[in-house]
């Protein structure tokens, strides 16, 4: 699972194909709301606010 920036999404889905071998599932976080996890609110990768969930 990463969280991720715009620029980092297609980074993000090439390591989770590597990992799992299977194609992800990209989630917007601004129309996504969980009941039980607040997602972190910068890029894995970098210092942008993260945009996306890949899991």
């Amino acid at each position: 699972m990463y969280c991720i920036c715009k620029k980092h999404v297609e980074l993000a889905i090439d390591k989770f194909v590597d990992e799992f071998e299977d194609a992800p599932d990209v989630v917007d976080l601004k129309e996504t709301h969980f009941a039980n996890w607040d997602p972190p609110v910068k890029c894995e990768l970098c210092e942008e606010p993260a945009v996306f969930l890949v899991v």
